[in-house]
This record gives C-alpha cells, sequence and structure tokens, in this order.
C-alpha cells in the first residue's frame, strides 16, 4: 500500500513538463535505473541575477514511487540556490513519502537527477563565460593617442 504523499503526488504531480535544453538558464537532468527501467529527467532554471532555482519540472516514465520522488523534488529545489539543492538527500525524500527499502532507487533517481541537473547549467555558465572572455580577448585594441 502506497502512502498518502505518495498517492497525493503520482494523481496530482506537481510540475511535470519540459523547458528548452538549449536555453543556458536551465539545466538538464536525465538519469534512468536499468534494474527496474525507469527514466527520469528533471529540469531547473535558474535566475542569472541571484543564481537561485526559480523553476522546476520534471518527466518520469516510471512507477507512482518515481513519479512521486520527482514531483517532490521539484517542488523542493524550488527557491533554493544550487548548493542547497546538492545537500538534497534521497533519504529525505523517501522519508517524506514513505517509500519502502524496496522503492529507495526511485529516491535516489530523484536525487541524482537534482544533481545532474546542476552539473548541467554549470557546465552551460562556464562554457558561456568562457566565450565571453574570449570575446573580449578578439576584440580590437584601443591604442591611447600619444600626448
Amino acid at each position: 500500500l502506497y502512502h498518502e504523499n505518495v498517492i497525493d503526488h503520482y494523481n496530482n504531480p506537481r510540475n511535470v513538463g519540459s523547458f528548452d535544453k538549449n536555453d543556458p538558464s536551465v539545466g538538464t537532468g536525465l538519469v534512468g535505473a536499468p534494474a527496474c527501467g525507469d527514466v527520469m529527467k528533471l529540469q531547473i532554471k535558474i535566475d542569472e541575477e541571484s543564481g537561485k532555482i526559480v523553476d522546476a519540472c520534471f518527466k518520469t516514465f516510471g512507477c507512482g514511487s518515481a513519479i512521486a520522488s520527482s514531483s517532490v523534488a521539484t517542488e523542493w529545489v524550488k527557491g533554493k540556490s544550487m548548493d542547497e539543492v546538492l545537500t538534497i538527500k534521497n533519504t529525505e525524500i523517501a522519508k517524506h513519502l514513505s517509500l519502502p527499502p524496496v522503492k529507495l532507487h526511485c529516491s535516489m533517481l530523484a536525487e541524482d537527477a537534482i544533481k545532474a541537473a546542476v552539473k548541467d547549467v554549470e557546465l552551460k555558465r562556464t562554457k558561456l563565460k568562457g566565450n565571453s572572455s574570449a570575446d573580449a580577448a578578439n576584440a580590437p585594441i584601443e591604442k591611447a593617442a600619444d600626448a
């Protein structure tokens, strides 16, 4: 029997959908569990000014526990910094949903997806910063007139 939190998030999943994965402010984490075939895509959208996660969404192909874990994860990451969300542990998600031991891998997918999404957006930001400094290095240099 599923806990009421699992049933709630399964019947009324929060934040189902997708963002444009090419958007530099979007991080995408795509993870899977070979043992059961569950696949989870979790995306975060970062506010460039504050560095906080302003939105999150997911698409999960899997059991009710995997869908509920994804839904909870998207709720928990909103409003937090990337460093803060990296402290979210699968055990906290599992406890919130009262997942049985046989379903702990579902909450692990959610933790892994959060980490992968953060890594993805950090890589994009690093590349953007790298490009802007490269552009600056290639810009024409103004020379001061001889006085």
